[in-house]
């Protein structure tokens, strides 16, 4: 009986202990997240001709939107366990549940700076593969999305579970991407497509979000335990892409299969990037060939 009271006394210590932890973790990580960026930018023109919706609808498609947003825009649900809590794309439509396209200033602001209309912090918003993004690009893609057709979708707010707020702590997950993006960085104008390394290092920004800033990869921040890494895709040898050729790169992302033949990871959105132009293959193949090892 004595050595059960002192089992439940210490049951009972690491359950208060572990509760005022937990407590501080999100104590700590709301501050954080409770912070206001200031963008101080004018609104973009959103154009209205045929082509520059078409650009857009092809920058949704190869920069990720659809996969988060749902191909209608209406919202979709990426992730939800407890741990991590709930990775969701929220409905972009100005049908009910919606956030109204319609607004280039909202927009804008959540696509490239990571922040709402009032200048709080978007969790999960990847704001960090699209700061770069040029006015231009931007605005087609804004004008794409405004005439997605309204979709009546109620989608669940993003929330973020206690293992991604420990790990955004640790500074192991970014979690507000905008807490990354210099809301005072100028943007450029345009970017000219073409099959050279400077294009392909403006594409590649849409793949840090998942292969880390340096290209090493390893588990993609906010995703469960058993979500793939994502893979080593610096001029590495061993542990990267060095000795692929370029034909390897093209069937990996047209044909979604590795060099040796095997799948590529279903979590690898290869499918959208593979609708990406030759010219755009070209200058992504191009940089990355430029990328120096790195041992992620």
């Amino acid at each position: 009986m004595k050595y059960l009271r002192m089992l439940g006394k210490f049951v009972v210590a690491v359950a208060v202990l572990a509760a005022l932890g937990m407590g501080f973790v999100y104590w700590r990580s709301n501050n954080q997240l409770a912070q206001h960026v200031q963008v101080n930018e004018p609104a973009l023109t959103i154009p209205t001709d045929a082509a520059a919706i078409a650009r857009g609808e092809h920058l949704a498609v190869t920069r990720g939107c659809t996969d988060c947003h749902g191909k209608d825009f209406g919202g979709n649900i990426l992730v939800e366990s407890f741990p991590v809590g709930r990775i969701a794309g929220p409905n972009l439509t100005r049908g009910q549940g919606g956030i109204g396209a319609a607004d280039p200033i909202r927009l804008e602001r959540a696509i490239r700076h990571g922040i709402g209309t009032d200048g709080h912090l978007l969790i999960y918003m990847p704001a960090t593969d699209f700061a770069g993004l040029s006015d231009a690009d931007t605005g087609d893609l804004m004008a794409y999305i405004a005439t997605r057709p309204p979709v009546d979708r109620r989608v669940p707010p993003p929330l973020a579970g206690p293992l991604i707020r420990v790990l955004f702590l640790l500074g192991k997950a970014p979690l507000a991407f905008g807490l990354h993006v210099d809301p005072h960085a100028a943007h450029i104008a345009s970017m000219e497509p073409a099959p050279t390394v400077e294009y392909g290092r403006y594409l590649a920004q849409g793949c840090t979000g998942c292969h880390r800033p340096d290209f090493t990869g390893g588990h993609v921040p906010g995703t469960p335990p058993s979500f793939a890494d994502a893979a080593n895709i610096t001029t590495d040898p061993v542990k990267g892409i060095g000795k692929w050729t370029k034909s390897d790169f093209y069937t990996v992302l047209r044909d979604g299969k590795r060099p040796d033949g095997k799948p590529v990871d279903a979590f690898m959105p290869w499918r959208t990037l593979g609708t990406m132009s030759d010219t755009e293959l070209d200058a992504l193949w191009a940089y990355l060939r430029t990328v120096p090892p790195g041992k992620g």
